[in-house]
């Protein structure tokens, strides 16, 4: 961990200890591996464990780094059928460690980094992956205005939104020309989805490094990362975890692609699609390619903010340099789903 990023141990305890009930110091914080957008921490006290989320230091996107949104939603969907961690405290003084921050439960669970699951037997991958359909299809059907999140996010067109919105984020992060991207955002928006009135809480960053398991049960108990999250369409966040069965196997974004699947016991794009229709009762769209589409395009502006802040000295993971060089690969598997006919 780059001294830019340390955390004044001294301060941060008595900060705690007067705001955050039972808290005794003192601590020490151990970076944890990924949060290339919002650096997390591990936070051993006296008091016991916990994770600290933090935005990162130096100059950022508009909207972005959105810890504030985090607390919230964890706030919001803490004890019921989504599980989270519980969230302690939103610190907004920035004078405290040098950037908004907030504090949650420790959660003692799996984190898999790999989609292909390694160490799994094939039936503990199936498991595995049904409980991640399962969550997330939990997540879409809770009702946005039963858990106070009504206004957590604009209601309808979303994906048109969020070509503007990232095409946006994209350009004003843009480093090099990329053909694949300027294609991707002049044919996207021909192929948009019609609005069909779904709204659901959607992750936005939807993927298997994103989820804790149980230690010994296929059982998803806690999403984490919710920097992204929103009201949008949840399809949007399928497609998004679809996108490993096509991302290459690469240090950065594993992903499943040239993978014998079927033997490693992983389900097939129609079986995870007919799994989650099953379990939310919504059909899949005759053009989920655009979905598909859509989704890639995302992450590669995604990836691209992650060059950008690399190149300024602000990205807070040693693979973030590495995640924006993605950005053209990304794109192109994004031109390449979109001209796929769907089987």
């Amino acid at each position: 961990m780059t001294d830019r990023l340390a955390l004044p141990a001294e301060t941060l305890a008595a900060y705690l200890q007067n705001n955050v009930p039972d808290f005794r110091g003192p601590l020490t914080a151990t970076k944890f591996k990924g949060g290339q957008s919002n650096p997390t921490y591990l936070i051993e006290a006296a008091s016991g464990k916990y994770v600290l989320r933090r935005k990162p230091p130096g100059q950022l996107l508009p909207s972005a780094h959105a810890v504030d949104r985090e607390f919230r939603v964890l706030a919001a969907l803490h004890g019921g059928p989504v599980p989270v961690a519980r969230p302690l405290h939103l610190c907004t003084d920035e004078s405290v460690i040098g950037s908004m921050f907030y504090l949650m439960q420790f959660v003692d669970g799996r984190i898999f980094w790999d989609p292909s699951l390694p160490d799994a037997t094939p039936a503990e991958r199936g498991a595995l992956y049904d409980a991640i359909i399962t969550t997330m299809a939990a997540m879409h059907t809770v009702e946005p205005a039963a858990v106070g999140l009504a206004d957590y996010g604009k209601p309808g067109n979303y994906f048109e939104r969020q070509l503007r919105r990232w095409g946006e984020q994209y350009r004003a992060s843009e480093t090099r020309p990329i053909p694949a991207m300027d294609a991707l955002i002049e044919k996207l928006p021909v192929r948009c989805l019609a609005d069909d009135g779904s709204v659901a809480l959607t992750h936005g960053d939807f993927r298997i490094d994103n989820l804790m398991f149980d230690p010994a049960q296929p059982r998803v108990i806690a999403i984490v990362d919710w920097e992204l999250s929103t009201l949008g369409h949840p399809l949007a966040d399928l497609g998004y975890f679809c996108m490993a069965l096509r991302l290459p196997r690469n240090p950065a974004l594993p992903g499943l692609a040239g993978l014998d699947r079927a033997s490693l016991g992983i389900p097939d794009e129609a079986a995870l699609l007919a799994r989650y229709s099953e379990l939310t009762g919504r059909d899949i769209p005759a053009d989920w390619p655009f979905v598909l589409a859509f989704s890639f395009f995302r992450l590669a502006a995604i990836a691209g903010g992650v060059a950008k802040r690399a190149e300024q000295g602000n990205a807070s993971s040693e693979q973030a340099m590495q995640a924006g060089r993605m950005t053209g690969m990304l794109a192109e598997l994004g031109l390449d789903a979109l001209e796929t006919p769907w089987q």
